[in-house]
């Protein structure tokens, strides 16, 4: 391996574990807001209209003049891409994280492309092909990864934390009160829309194959949603107000950050890597949520904890190998049909995929499932 060669892979995993880094932050962030009181849908309202404004420069430069292809049916596509991928997702997830712990809700996510797998195939987008031996080592990934996420929920096993906590730690773990029936029950929701939300994306991303626009307006719409949902449950001043605080910290990190950093490093992976190379980072988040958790918040790690991961962690590996081993036993016929052929493929045709946006750390973080034969292009809608 040359110079260059090790430079350009050592750029990749750096990119990828910043993603991770800045993820573990939102989750920590987050967790220690709510944990205090704060209003969730304030939080998700100030923290998309950041987000927008940080992709509207990418979008209005980038993307120049492709707003002017809006339309009502758009439109719609929109609005349901922000109610169910941000407003009805990321607040479950949120509710979720309030009840529980951050290494519990992140287990969670590492569910969500085992459960797109399984929505892709009801819909008729992706086959089990349990003929192969891709599609078995996908299964049996799926089936780890809900072994795990069970283990997580219904087994606890002894505890043990890490190294000595203080005062401080201990008046934040008196603070939260948690609830895991009520906070597996979001955390589950959650993960079920956000499964939704990649059906959505979809249609959306046929119609509308501009990713900086999408992402912006998605935003906007996301922050309207959010604002008019939590003025329905609470209009006190005080749970909208902002200060000089951890909430307006949080706010812009999440902003900046967790949604317009996170998209531009992860889009470069996509375009250098492929698809599944920012997956395969996934599973970092969990380990460093759960010892950054230990550390600075005083969780306890649970036995059960550790299995369910380890199982999740096993699955998601295994699920990612198939579907990439798939892909390439798909691709290949393609290749050589298309060698053969004289005939040119019409330009609309081939701008046509199935490609669609999957979280990872955090809901705001992420990369992309191809599901089919569908490659990834520059036309890939990311939220």
């Amino acid at each position: 391996m040359g110079v260059k060669e090790w430079g350009e892979r050592s750029q990749g995993v750096a990119l990828m574990l910043m993603v991770q880094v800045i993820g573990t932050g939102l989750q920590l962030l987050s967790k220690v807001i709510l944990g205090h009181g704060q209003f969730i849908f304030a939080l998700m309202a100030y923290r998309h209209v950041v987000g927008a404004l940080c992709v509207a420069p990418f979008a209005f430069f980038l993307e120049r003049g492709k707003g002017k292809e809006l339309s009502w049916s758009i439109g719609f596509w929109l609005f349901m891409n922000a109610l169910t991928g941000i407003s009805m997702a990321m607040g479950l997830f949120y509710y979720g994280l309030r009840d529980t712990t951050a290494t519990y809700a992140t287990n969670f996510l590492n569910l969500i492309p085992i459960v797109t797998f399984v929505f892709s195939i009801i819909v008729g987008m992706e086959k089990l092909r349990l003929g192969t031996r891709a599609g078995k080592v996908k299964t049996m990934g799926a089936i780890l990864c809900a072994a795990g996420a069970l283990t997580i929920s219904l087994y606890k096993g002894k505890s043990f934390s890490i190294g000595h906590h203080s005062t401080h730690h201990k008046e934040i773990r008196h603070n939260v009160q948690h609830n895991w029936t009520r906070g597996t029950v979001f955390l589950v929701l959650s993960v079920l829309s956000y499964a939704t939300w990649f059906m959505v994306q979809v249609k959306l991303f046929k119609l509308f194959p501009y990713k900086y626009w999408a992402t912006m307006l998605t935003c906007i719409i996301a922050s309207v949603q959010g604002a008019v949902v939590g003025l329905c449950i609470d209009t006190n001043k005080g749970s909208w107000a902002l200060g000089w605080n951890l909430q307006l910290v949080t706010i812009i990190y999440s902003g900046m950050l967790a949604t317009a950093a996170t998209f531009c490093l992860i889009s470069w992976a996509v375009a250098n890597r492929g698809p599944t190379y920012p997956s395969m980072f996934n599973p970092l988040a969990l380990i460093f949520v759960t010892i950054t958790e230990a550390l600075f918040l005083g969780e306890p790690i649970t036995v059960g904890s550790l299995i369910g991961m380890s199982l999740i962690i096993a699955g998601l590996y295994s699920f990612l190998w198939g579907k990439s081993k798939e892909s390439k036993n798909t691709t290949r016929p393609k290749l050589a049909m298309i060698e053969a052929s004289v005939v040119v493929p019409d330009k609309s045709t081939a701008l046509q995929t199935s490609a669609v946006v999957m979280p990872t750390a955090s809901p705001s973080t992420t990369t992309v499932a191809v599901f089919g034969n569908a490659k990834p292009n520059e036309n890939e809608t990311f939220v």
